[in-house]
């Protein structure tokens, strides 16, 4: 059975992962309603409930940009693709600051990218346009589907049409 649950705003926009036990609540506290079912129940002494995959909540909830979320390496990594920004390794990853933190730069995600430890190392603390290295993608905050990829990286296939192209 399902153990998370994936949570959409009021909007149909991707908000985040809960677990069953709180989708259950928030669904019989009537502050969401269920758009997937898994097949199995959810059975108590005295009532049965269909175990939810997807739930929408009914009010809408202002949810701030993702630039604020806490950076991490696995966060980068998979905004990146798993592969560095300098050659498409997958190999010997390592988090990159674009423009060195000798130089004053930022530990922001428009900062850091994914480097394999060869092209970190031949970077130094140059820039890229210093070190002739240009970047595959510039360096920016990720959507919320990089984290419901790395809260939920077994998702079942019903979040699928919710989550878009995208995830």
């Amino acid at each position: 059975m399902a153990s998370q649950v994936l949570v959409l705003n009021a909007t149909f926009e991707p908000i985040n992962v809960c677990s069953l036990k709180r989708a259950v609540v928030l669904v019989l506290k009537n502050k969401a309603e269920v758009l997937e079912r898994s097949a199995q129940a959810l059975r108590s002494s005295t009532s049965s409930f269909i175990a939810p995959l997807v739930i929408r909540l009914t009010y809408f909830v202002n949810v701030p940009r993702y630039q604020g979320r806490r950076i991490s390496r696995r966060a980068v990594f998979a905004r990146d693709g798993f592969e560095c920004q300098y050659c498409d390794s997958r190999a010997r990853l390592t988090v990159d600051h674009v423009v060195p933190r000798s130089r004053g730069g930022a530990s922001s995600w428009d900062n850091l990218v994914t480097a394999c430890s060869p092209c970190n190392l031949k970077k130094a603390d140059h820039t890229p346009v210093e070190a002739a290295m240009p970047l595959k993608s510039r360096p920016r905050a990720p959507g919320p589907q990089v984290f419901i990829s790395l809260a939920a990286p077994n998702r079942p296939a019903s979040w699928d049409p919710y989550l878009g192209s995208a995830a």
